[in-house]
């Protein structure tokens, strides 16, 4: 199973290439960037860990990409991801989020169907990665 979350999610892994273009794209908007990475992506999950301080007012990918390496080889078998954030309206608001690494083996999610009164049908998600101890799910 593949993680479906944030933009670009259905397609192919991007190259380091494809990431600069985005990165590239995302400081010429005036976006401030940061790199998250995480070993629990449950879908209600969105606050994952901050690598390092935010990239505000950087001018050049080759900074992002320097955080992405660092980030990659302190964790490769985690999920990292890139976002970046508008503050134009006086908020930080996210406007662009992929994931860029992802672990070899992504053991998915298990749907569970909870009946309640009536015909009432509950249902939630329960990631097979949780069985494990933080920092040993992948």
């Amino acid at each position: 199973m593949r993680l479906t979350q944030g933009t670009f999610s259905y397609l192919p892994d991007f190259t380091d290439d494809q990431i600069v273009k985005q990165i590239n794209y995302a400081i010429s908007q005036g976006f401030s960037i940061n790199v998250e990475y995480t070993d629990d992506p449950h879908p209600r999950n969105a606050y994952w860990e901050l690598w390092g301080l935010p990239l505000f007012d950087i001018k050049d990918s080759a900074a992002v990409m320097y955080e992405i390496a660092s980030c990659r080889k302190a964790k490769p078998n985690l999920y990292i991801k890139i976002n970046a954030f508008d503050n134009t309206r006086g908020i930080e608001s996210c406007t662009l989020s992929f994931i860029i690494q992802r672990p070899s083996s992504e053991p998915g999610f298990l749907l569970t169907r909870q009946e309640a009164n009536g015909r009432l049908q509950r249902y939630s998600f329960h990631s097979y990665a949780t069985e494990k101890p933080e920092g040993s799910r992948y």
